[in-house]
């Protein structure tokens, strides 16, 4: 994604609060609760994020409902922006060992 079109999604409102909260994977009713944020504006930042390649969908585990919920997780550990020779935009990626301990976290919750 370009910069300026990066700067235009994180100044959206509700973008880096969900951003934020993602460390850790949660549901948009989750994301709604926690951030008292409307549910269907949730679901549209959480799908401006997933199009800006910042949000994933991390999984999609068995509720107390027995329904199927998705759950999201940001992409990014850190986003740095530069004015000083003209617009700069670096996203730092989530690390990959934080990734791996996140699976195996899941996979082990899940078997229980």
């Amino acid at each position: 994604m370009v910069g300026d079109d990066l700067i235009t999604v994180l100044g959206n409102k509700y973008n880096t609060d969900i951003l934020t909260a993602t460390g850790d994977a949660m549901s948009a009713q989750d994301l709604s609760d926690e951030l008292d944020v409307p549910i269907a504006t949730c679901y549209r930042r959480i799908n401006e994020l997933e199009e800006a390649d910042l949000l994933e969908l991390h999984d999609r585990p068995l509720s107390d409902e027995h329904r199927r919920v998705k759950v999201y997780r940001r992409k990014v550990d850190g986003v740095e922006v530069d004015f000083t020779d003209g617009l700069t935009v670096e996203v730092e990626d989530r690390s990959a060992v934080k990734n791996r301990l996140d699976d195996v976290w899941r996979d082990l919750s899940s078997s229980q």
